[in-house]
């Protein structure tokens, strides 16, 4: 499988946020997704992980028999196919570590089995029996990022996955996208630090800059629509 960026534009509360977005990521590969605060990494991630439609351009996932996926033409089949690991960790405190991944597994149609795997993994096996309220920040945020394991989706999409982790869990987790990407998955990533993998793509946001034309008119930002944003519609999907 193959991810092809075309083109691609994001629009947030009126504003233009990065345009003309193009780049292709082969099976195996490892994409990092470089640029300054407000470029429009984070808003990449979001559109590629269908929670906000494109302005303009599509996405393809392409399988090796020549089958296509469009972002674009079906958000929903396209959100079933790819993992997200965000900014927020989407664990549950109530519920125990091991619990935690086996919700996950069950949400995404993913290999049970694997939870002891991803546990074991990012060494939560002395935790996987407690609730997940009592971790520490690091101990979520390593939950969190072992859930990709169980979902059996082929593209991961991770917005600065390492955030509250020390060098021995960025480690940990490096080797995580490494097996990943062995076995033919696709992880595009935005980070401003070193996650210990190395690149083979390379996406500078800045060359995707929404500056306007004259004939665009001026740069000031539209009024907000709510069609420009689902959180300001209310659709959540």
């Amino acid at each position: 499988m193959e991810l092809h960026v075309s083109d691609l534009s994001c629009r947030r509360a009126g504003r233009l946020v990065f345009r003309g977005a193009t780049f292709s990521v082969p099976a195996g590969g490892v994409a990092m997704l470089r640029g300054p605060n407000g470029s429009g990494k984070s808003s990449l991630i979001r559109v590629l992980a269908g929670l906000l439609p494109p302005a303009s351009g599509d996405a393809h996932l392409r399988g090796a028999k020549g089958s296509s996926l469009s972002l674009a033409r079906d958000p929903e089949t396209w959100r079933e196919s790819v993992a997200l690991a965000g900014h927020l960790d989407a664990v549950k405190p109530s519920l125990t570590v091991r619990e935690n991944i086996a919700w996950w597994a069950r949400l995404h149609g993913g290999a049970p089995d694997l939870a002891d795997q991803a546990i074991d993994r990012m060494r939560l096996a002395p935790l996987a029996d407690d609730p997940a309220q009592y971790c520490s920040a690091g101990q979520k945020r390593r939950l969190g990022l072992a859930r990709l394991m169980v979902t059996g989706r082929a593209l991961w999409l991770l917005d600065e996955p390492t955030v509250s982790l020390d060098a021995a869990s960025v480690a940990l987790f490096a080797e995580m996208v490494r097996d990943h990407a062995r076995r033919g998955g696709i992880v595009l990533a935005a980070t401003h630090m070193d996650l210990g993998v190395e690149a083979s793509v390379l996406v500078d946001m800045a060359a995707f800059g929404a500056t306007l034309t004259p004939a665009e008119g001026t740069a000031s930002p539209a009024p907000p629509s709510p069609d420009d944003d689902p959180f300001l519609s209310g659709d959540w999907r």
